[in-house]
């Protein structure tokens, strides 16, 4: 495995930031970590990465732990904390190379051109970091985060103060790292980590709630819809006594999505009532709830 926790505890004075949680994860991939604000994400993240000393538990990376073997963890992960922390009065070759020097790369112009070309930082390479956009600031946080070709990447809201155009070159490269890398990707837009990832851990109130792969975590939702397109329109009184379920028309009748706790039985259910009412169904479908959707019910 290339991260495992287990019973990892952190608090801060009387509040309990992260209660015993665990999870793994296995070499290669992109999974996302989710939860509102306070949920103990970034304590999480900083655990793993050996900035912050967790109260109770065990963290390994790569095999190897980060309260015993620091050093040994820190060679292995890139982290671009939410903060992006930068030496602004740095050129950006500068700064690239003070990083490949503390994780004491020998031969630096290699790594440091690979990360550049990466992170699309050629055109601003020779400018001073307070010079640059807060996107293009964002982008030195990555490439620091590579530039000693780390098995693990950690990182906390990577698309911040990126416009779209950008957001889609990271999401790009974010994908191409994941088939080599270990990439635990947090962020607050639910679009990026749909388009992403393939697993989803959600975090609430120091809790794991949801561990799952992402089509898996929609399809388990509590809640789910049907739809229905008929060839004719339909009055709401049609669907009156349909159990357990709401009733949502569109297109003057002709369109309905069904919303329930068990979309399966729905389904059964507004087939025999089109059966039994003479109307002629042009489709009818299951759909799982977003991510967006499942998010809500999981951390309300």
């Amino acid at each position: 495995m290339s991260i495992h926790v287990s019973r990892l505890s952190k608090s801060y004075s009387t509040q309990q930031a992260v209660d015993s949680i665990s999870f793994s994860l296995p070499t290669g991939g992109i999974t996302g970590f989710l939860g509102p604000n306070g949920a103990g994400k970034s304590t999480t993240l900083k655990m793993i990465t050996g900035y912050l000393k967790p109260d109770a538990g065990d963290i390994r990376v790569a095999g190897f732990s980060v309260q015993a073997a620091p050093m040994e963890v820190k060679r292995r992960i890139g982290y671009l904390p939410e903060l992006n922390p930068l030496y602004i009065d740095m050129y950006v070759r500068e700064y690239l190379g003070f990083v490949a020097a503390l994780h004491g790369l020998r031969e630096r112009k290699r790594p440091i051109d690979a990360a550049i070309e990466m992170t699309g930082l050629g055109p601003e390479a020779r400018k001073s970091i307070q010079h640059l956009s807060k996107g293009y600031r964002q982008r030195v946080g990555l490439a620091a985060a590579l530039v000693h070709d780390p098995e693990v990447l950690i990182l906390d809201e990577p698309t911040s103060g990126f416009d779209p155009n950008q957001i889609s070159d990271i999401r790009t490269l974010v994908r191409q790292l994941g088939s080599s890398k270990t990439i635990l990707f947090s962020s607050h837009i639910l679009q990026e980590v749909e388009a992403l990832c393939e697993r989803v851990i959600i975090i609430h109130q120091g809790r794991i709630v949801a561990d799952s792969p992402l089509p898996a975590l929609r399809a388990g939702s509590p809640h789910g819809k049907v739809r229905l397109a008929l060839d004719q329109p339909a009055s709401p009184e049609v669907w009156s006594h349909l159990p357990d379920c709401q009733a949502i028309p569109s297109e003057e009748g002709r369109s309905w999505a069904f919303i329930g706790a068990d979309p399966d039985a729905v389904s059964r259910a507004v087939m025999e009532h089109c059966l039994s009412h003479g109307l002629k169904i042009v489709s009818l479908h299951t759909e799982n709830e977003s991510l967006e959707e499942v998010f809500r019910q999981l951390t309300r």
